[in-house]
């Protein structure tokens, strides 16, 4: 199957793409996309992988659903585009980010500059209906991800993954932390943040452990 993506990560995926699921799960999001207002737009919604080749994948931060408002989503997960009001889990970020590593918050919620530089940052599903919520869920693409994580885990070694959230440590039960950083805490909703995510100091452990084992710090 054709699937448009970057092309380290289609030689990686391209026994996922040719599998019965998949080929379900394609069926359904071009319908969607004919039929519905779906996020984020079509020729972003591999943009996580498009940004972070599969060689540079230096830490992998896991969300669940793209934005679902207009303007938001642009397939990096928790990023919003330029000039888009920075939803509340996105400020709570940029808030352990000032408190762990003094970073005043940027003016721009876009985090296209943590993928460049390795941060590869996936939600669970890559699509979703316009103010609705989880509508793309149970199609097809945690199949997907659930692969995408497994892959990255066992052909990789010291990578940071960051969990935020019980629905994203599930996700990330397959890691090994023996071969691998896991970092783990509350997610930082605004329902959730202090009861764990504030002050819990990933953003500068993932930079001591990335030189720890010879790679680039990210520049947050």
């Amino acid at each position: 199957m054709e699937v448009r993506i970057e092309a380290s990560w289609k030689e990686v995926l391209q026994k996922e793409f040719e599998k019965p699921y998949f080929h379900k799960l394609t069926d359904f999001v071009r319908q969607e996309y004919q039929t519905h207002r779906v996020f984020p737009p079509a020729k972003h919604v591999f943009n996580a992988f498009d940004r972070c080749p599969f060689s540079q994948v230096k830490v992998v931060i896991l969300g669940q659903d793209p934005y679902h408002g207009p303007g938001q989503a642009h397939g990096l997960c928790f990023s919003v585009n330029d000039e888009i009001i920075k939803p509340p889990s996105l400020q709570n970020i940029f808030k352990e980010l000032k408190s762990d590593l003094g970073m005043p918050p940027p003016s721009s919620g876009n985090l296209q500059r943590w993928a460049d530089q390795g941060v590869l940052l996936l939600n669970a599903s890559l699509t979703v209906r316009a103010y609705e919520a989880g509508s793309h869920q149970g199609k097809g693409w945690e199949d997907f991800t659930d692969r995408v994580v497994s892959i990255l885990a066992n052909d990789k070694s010291n990578l940071v993954f960051m969990l935020w959230g019980s629905y994203a440590q599930k996700k990330g039960l397959v890691i090994d932390s023996h071969r691998h950083l896991v970092l783990k805490s509350a997610h930082p909703s605004p329902l959730s943040a202090h009861r764990g995510f504030f002050g819990n100091g990933h953003f500068s452990k993932t930079n001591r452990y990335l030189q720890d084992h010879g790679n680039q710090p990210i520049q947050w």
